[in-house]
C-alpha cells in the first residue's frame, strides 16, 4: 500500500470512528430501540428489602456484629433472591456533574438503599461491611443473601479515577480469600472515560440519559464478563518531604523494591513509600504537569466545568498556555527531556531479566499504557504489524495479556500529532515490570498521573526516589457494554 493509500485509509477510519461516536451518542445506549419494562427490571435488579436495610445499617454503624440477623419475619416467606443485583456507586464531581440527576433517577429505578453516593458511602466500607453483612446472613443459613451476594454485580458511575477506586477496593476481596468478586460496569460521567469506552460502555454521559439509564442497568445484568489487568505501583521516596497523592495512593510502611535489581548508590536512612494500584496508565512529565494544572483550576472555579465539552475546551486552553506547547527562549533545550532526571528499567515481554532502557533526549512525557485508549479513546501505542512486532521483540497488545507499553512524547505539538493518529508515539518498551529512578539535576520536583489523577513530586538532588511496578496477580473483572 503507498502512502497516499495509507493515508487514505487512515482518515476513513478516522472519519468512521467519530462517525460511530455520535451516533453512539445520540442513541444514547438505547438498544436497538428495544423498549425496557421498569418493572421488570427493577425485579430482576432489586434486593429483597431486609437485606437493603441491614446492608445499610451495618455501613452506618461499621460493624457487622451490631446487626443481629432476623431474617424476614416470623410466618414470612422467604423471598426469592433477584437474578442480577445491582449496587450502583456515583462520583457526583465527575465531569459534567450530572451525578444529583443520575442518582434520582437510579434510585427511581431500582431500591433506594442500592445507589451510594461517594461522598457518603466508600467502596471499601460497601466491602468491609455491606458483602460482610450478606456473608454473615448466609452464614446463618439465609439462601437468599448467599444467591445474592454470589450474584451481586456493581456499577461505577464516574471516570477513569471513580472506576479504579471501585475497581481496587473490590480486589480486596481477592486478597481476603471472599471471592466471587463482582464485576463492575461502568456509566460514564467524566471526561476522558478511557476505561469506559475500552470495554464498551461509551465515551460520555448519553444525551437521553433518562431512558439510557434503564439500558445501562440492563446490561450491567445481562453483560458477559472480560478481564482487565491492574498494575500496582510503589513509590519510596526520601523523608522529610510532604507528599499529596490522590486517594488511590496510600502511605504504606510495608514495602520494599525488587531485590533482583541492584541500587546505584547509597539510600537514605528514612523513607516514605506510598503505594496504589492503577488499571489504564501512569505517566511522568508535561502532560501530567498540564493535568495537574487543570485540575487545581477546575477544583478552584468550578463554574468553568460543567460538562465534558466545557472540561475539553479548557483542558486543551491551559495545554497551550504551558511549555508543554511554548518553552521560553531562555530555557537551555537540552535540559527539558526526562533523560536528564530519570533512567528506566525494564523487564521485557518474555524475560524475567531487568534491562536499562534509553530514555531519548527528545522525550519530555513518558507513558505506560494497560488499555488500547488514552486521552478519551485515542491509542497512541497504535495497531502495529506483525513484522513489527517481530522486530522490537513486543507482542499484540491486549488488557489482560499480562504486559504494559511503554511509549514517550515529545512535546505538546508531537503529542497532538499522535492523539490524531497523524503520526505514532515513541515505542520504547514492553515490559511485565518496570522502574523508573529520579535524580533531580536542574529540577527539584516532576509532575506525575495515575489513571487522570496528578500530583507534584518532588526530587532529591543528594537521594533517588524510585518508581517500581509490577502486575497485581489477578485480575479485576469488567462486565461488557456492548
Amino acid at each position: 500500500m503507498d502512502t497516499t493509500e495509507t493515508t487514505t485509509a487512515t482518515a476513513s477510519r478516522r472519519t468512521a470512528s467519530a462517525r460511530s461516536s455520535v451516533v453512539e451518542s445520540i442513541k444514547g445506549f438505547t438498544l436497538a430501540g428495544v423498549r425496557i419494562s421498569k418493572e421488570d427490571l427493577r425485579k430482576r435488579i432489586t434486593m429483597p428489602e431486609y437485606l437493603r436495610l441491614a446492608m445499610i445499617k451495618t455501613m452506618q454503624s461499621k460493624d457487622v456484629d451490631t446487626v443481629n440477623y432476623a431474617g424476614v419475619g416470623a410466618g414470612a416467606e422467604i423471598p426469592q433472591p433477584p437474578e442480577a443485583p445491582i449496587v450502583v456507586f456515583i462520583n457526583s464531581k465527575s465531569g459534567g456533574r450530572h451525578g444529583p440527576q443520575l442518582k434520582a433517577r437510579l434510585q427511581e429505578l431500582m431500591g433506594e438503599q442500592q445507589v451510594f453516593d461517594l461522598s457518603v458511602v466508600k467502596p471499601h466500607e460497601f466491602v468491609q461491611y455491606g458483602l460482610s453483612c450478606l456473608e454473615k446472613f448466609a452464614a446463618l443459613g439465609d439462601s437468599c443473601a448467599k444467591v445474592t451476594r454470589e450474584r451481586i454485580r456493581v456499577v461505577a458511575a464516574g471516570g477513569d479515577g471513580t472506576v479504579g477506586w471501585v475497581l481496587g477496593c473490590l480486589g480486596e476481596l481477592k486478597k481476603q480469600g471472599r471471592e466471587p468478586v463482582p464485576p463492575t460496569g461502568v456509566i460514564p460521567l467524566g471526561t476522558g472515560n478511557d476505561l469506559s469506552r475500552s470495554f464498551g460502555w461509551g465515551g460520555s454521559f448519553p444525551f437521553n440519559w433518562k431512558s439510557a439509564t434503564k439500558s445501562i442497568l440492563d446490561r450491567v445484568a445481562t453483560g458477559s464478563i472480560s478481564r482487565l489487568d491492574s498494575w500496582n505501583l510503589l513509590l519510596s521516596m526520601p523523608s522529610g518531604e510532604k507528599l499529596e497523592t490522590p486517594h488511590s495512593m496510600k502511605p504504606t510502611g510495608d514495602a520494599s523494591l525488587d531485590q533482583g535489581l541492584d541500587i546505584d548508590g547509597e539510600l537514605p536512612k528514612k523513607l516514605s513509600n506510598y503505594q496504589g494500584v492503577y488499571y489504564n496508565y501512569f505517566s511522568i512529565g508535561m502532560d501530567a504537569q498540564v493535568a495537574y494544572g487543570f485540575h487545581h483550576l477546575r477544583n478552584e472555579k468550578p463554574y468553568l466545568a460543567q460538562g465534558p465539552i466545557s472540561n475539553k475546551l479548557i483542558y486543551s486552553g491551559y495545554s497551550c498556555m504551558q511549555g508543554w506547547f511554548f518553552t521560553p527562549c531562555s530555557s537551555d533545550p537540552c535540559l527539558r527531556g526526562l533523560n536528564n532526571i530519570l533512567r528506566l528499567y525494564v523487564k521485557k515481554a518474555n524475560s524475567s531479566k531487568w534491562e536499562q532502557v534509553s530514555v531519548p533526549s527528545s522525550v519530555r512525557s513518558i507513558v505506560t499504557l494497560n488499555l488500547p485508549s488514552y486521552g478519551g479513546g485515542r491509542n497512541p501505542w497504535g495497531h502495529l504489524k506483525p513484522e513489527y512486532l517481530e522486530k522490537r521483540g513486543f507482542v499484540e497488545a491486549h488488557p489482560d495479556d499480562g504486559y504494559i507499553e511503554i511509549f514517550g512524547l515529545k512535546q505538546g505539538w508531537h503529542a497532538s500529532m499522535v492523539m490524531v493518529e497523524l503520526i505514532s508515539a515513541k515505542h520504547m518498551a514492553q515490559a511485565s515490570a518496570i522502574r523508573f529512578e529520579l535524580r533531580a539535576g536542574e529540577w527539584d520536583q516532576v509532575y506525575m498521573q495515575m489513571d487522570g489523577e496528578p500530583w507534584k513530586q518532588p526530587i532529591n538532588k543528594e537521594y533517588s526516589t524510585f518508581v517500581e511496578i509490577k502486575r497485581v496477580p489477578f485480575q479485576s473483572l469488567m462486565v461488557n457494554g456492548k
